[in-house]
């Protein structure tokens, strides 16, 4: 449920540095996206769920905070505001905005990974628990009788008793109930929960989008010298998030160091990854240590889209599935980052090997 921003621990869906997408009013490409949404809501055929694919930092949050908010700040499509509106913008002084931005909005729920205090780290999946939580509201009437809206982020993070919940939410929903799901990889969303939503899948950022977003952000990040963020954006592979990655001061040389590794795949040099995994290891490593593994599922991705046979497709699926669910009980039972790093570099080997 809702709680007070002020109380709040620290964010899964935040990148440390940068604001949440809760506070970004500009949404930078994705103008047929956004389009076809207020369509929807401005033709009062707004499907009750929507499924907002894409790659990993491409705005799908964003995305899905701009709707929300236009939605509860005009609950009713007939209102002018929404009929001659050309986009979802909602001002930050709106009311509906400022109780979103406060996490303080008692028609409106969030389902992430959620702060485990005891270990002082992120839950590693989304948990049955948070997932009702969430979408207890929708139990209750609306505080302001219009809609009432809940954000999923992301669907990829979601163990298998939270995605049936939520699939149970979205097969008998409420009226006037919406529930926007972000997902990294929406092919590997429930099968029965993609049939019942909506799809849009956002396409990957151009490097100009990507230093236009970078130059929004305010202080640090709109004083990086143009050249560097024009380099960051040019390796990001379409997301702006592995930009902001990349200029991080503290996370430069652990940036260079994952990218030298994954130039050297399918058998990276044996020294190099020992002192990858000795370097993303370090408990302060954790956003390198989820970069890494992006990367290695990305490259595996690469490859598995551009083969030929049917066969080693199967195969680098199998691969990555491996290594998602490897990365998965890792960050879940605290086990060696370490071990982790060097058994992903030296299964890839193997298959490649075998391929």
């Amino acid at each position: 449920m809702s709680r007070s921003a002020n109380d709040a621990p620290p964010e899964s869906d935040a990148l440390p540095g940068a604001p949440h997408p809760r506070l970004t009013t500009r949404l930078i490409g994705h103008a047929a996206a956004e389009a076809a949404m207020l369509a929807a809501y401005r033709e009062s055929r707004l499907a009750h769920a929507w499924l907002i694919g894409g790659r990993e930092g491409v705005g799908k949050a964003t995305l899905a905070w701009r709707f929300a908010r236009f939605v509860l700040a005009h609950p009713d499509p007939a209102l002018a505001a929404v009929q001659g509106a050309r986009d979802l913008f909602v001002a930050a002084d709106h009311p509906a905005a400022r109780q979103l931005a406060a996490l303080s909005h008692p028609d409106f729920a969030l389902a992430r990974r959620e702060w485990n205090a005891k270990s002082k780290g992120f839950y590693s999946e989304i948990r049955v628990e948070d997932v009702r939580d969430a979408l207890s509201m929708f139990h209750m009437s609306a505080a302001f009788g219009g809609w009432r809206v809940a954000i999923v982020d992301c669907a990829d993070e979601l163990n298998p008793a939270g995605a049936n919940a939520l699939l149970k939410m979205i097969e008998e929903p409420p009226p006037r109930a919406l529930i926007l799901i972000v997902a990294h990889q929406p092919g590997r969303v429930l099968p029965t929960i993609r049939s019942r939503c909506r799809r849009l899948l956002l396409d990957r950022l151009t490097q100009a989008e990507i230093e236009a977003t970078i130059e929004g952000l305010g202080p640090p990040w709109d004083a990086i010298d143009p050249a560097r963020r024009t380099q960051a954006a040019a390796r990001a592979d379409g997301s702006a998030r592995e930009a902001l990655r990349r200029l991080d001061p503290d996370a430069q040389d652990l940036g260079a160091l994952i990218d030298a590794a994954i130039a050297q795949l399918p058998r990276a040099e044996s020294r190099m990854v020992h002192r990858l995994a000795d370097a993303v290891a370090d408990r302060a490593a954790a956003d390198s240590f989820a970069a890494l593994n992006a990367a290695l599922c990305e490259w595996l991705a690469v490859r598995a889209r551009a083969a030929a046979s049917p066969a080693v497709r199967r195969t680098l699926a199998e691969l990555w599935d491996r290594l998602r669910a490897a990365t998965r009980e890792t960050e879940a039972l605290n086990l060696d980052k370490r071990l982790h790093v060097l058994a992903a570099f030296e299964d890839i080997a193997a298959q490649s090997r075998r391929l």
